[in-house]
């Protein structure tokens, strides 16, 4: 079962979060499938959360959507109030064409999220540009978050170069797609960038596309993600990962963006950072939800279990 929630962001920006529990029955979509026949969100009559139940935060990566999560959202809600949030520029959340998607905004909005659904202590589950988000938040408002998930981010700056590389990228983009299928294919196996298929990679963007007249396209804005991104990656982050109160698990892909060198020394940084990774790439929780969930049980169990 998942259903949708509507919030209110930073400057009072439109935001959906999808809460999730009972595993769907076979035959369930995912939420961009239901959205793409027409049937809209999956769901019953808003609940009460329990009080024993505390509450996850998940937020994904640049590009991404909330229901990237899903099966990991799912899982989470066994015993706790799993919540997974459309931010701002993707998903179902609004995509204002001036913006701002600068860091304070992706902060903000995830604060006034915690507090509006009354979250708090929470549990921060983030990927890529979300695990940014998390630990920023974290370092700022530690009377939010109880536990932070870093999933294969880097803390050090990429630079400029790394973001023309990106420009260039999406240049390359053979839009629009005539099928999902070839979605699937350009992504996870065609793509120039590729060293060796991926399939959840292409799974990935076959879930951020929506049909358009001419084909299919993606549900975000391309010059909107450069702009998300610009304000990330010329600078390093390590300072604010240094005022991370509560315990933190850095969480890499070996085959992911994150090495193993920064990865530890992020947790070494981190006043309770441990460390793992995984036989995987930067999508970790995509590529194997089954060892994402093992590798991260032990963390959260102790986190989630009343003190």
């Amino acid at each position: 079962m998942v259903r949708r929630i509507n919030v209110t962001g930073a400057g009072g920006l439109r935001l959906a979060a999808w809460e999730y529990g009972d595993p769907p029955k076979r035959g369930a979509d995912s939420i961009a499938a239901r959205e793409r026949s027409g049937a809209g969100p999956a769901g019953g009559p808003p609940g009460t959360r329990p009080q024993d139940r505390p509450g996850v935060l998940l937020l994904h990566g640049l590009m991404g959507r909330a229901s990237h999560w899903a099966t990991t959202a799912r899982w989470l809600s066994a015993r706790s109030r799993a919540i997974a949030l459309d931010q701002r520029g993707h998903g179902r959340s609004d995509k204002p064409g001036d913006g701002p998607y600068d860091r304070d905004a992706y902060v903000a909005d995830a604060e006034a999220v915690i507090e509006q659904l009354d979250l708090a202590p929470v549990v921060l589950v983030g990927h890529s540009m979300g695990a940014l988000t998390a630990w920023q938040l974290a370092a700022r408002r530690p009377d939010l978050v109880r536990g932070l998930v870093i999933c294969d981010m880097r803390a050090s700056a990429l630079g400029a170069a790394s973001q023309r590389e990106w420009e260039e990228w999406f240049r390359s983009w053979p839009v629009p797609f005539a099928t999902l299928a070839d979605v699937r294919k350009w992504f996870g196996e065609d793509d120039p960038i590729l060293e060796r298929p991926r399939p959840a990679r292409g799974e990935f963007y076959a879930e951020v596309m929506a049909e358009r007249a001419d084909g299919w396209r993606p549900v975000f804005s391309r010059p909107q993600m450069l702009r998300a991104r610009e304000t990330w990656v010329h600078d390093a982050h390590w300072e604010e990962l240094a005022h991370v109160q509560c315990p933190a698990l850095v969480i890499r892909g070996i085959d992911g963006e994150l090495g193993r060198a920064e990865a530890q020394e992020m947790v070494r940084v981190l006043p309770r950072g441990v460390y793992a990774e995984l036989e995987a790439g930067h999508l970790l929780h995509l590529e194997d939800p089954e060892a994402f969930h093992r590798a991260v049980e032990p963390f959260l169990k102790d986190v989630l279990t009343p003190k």
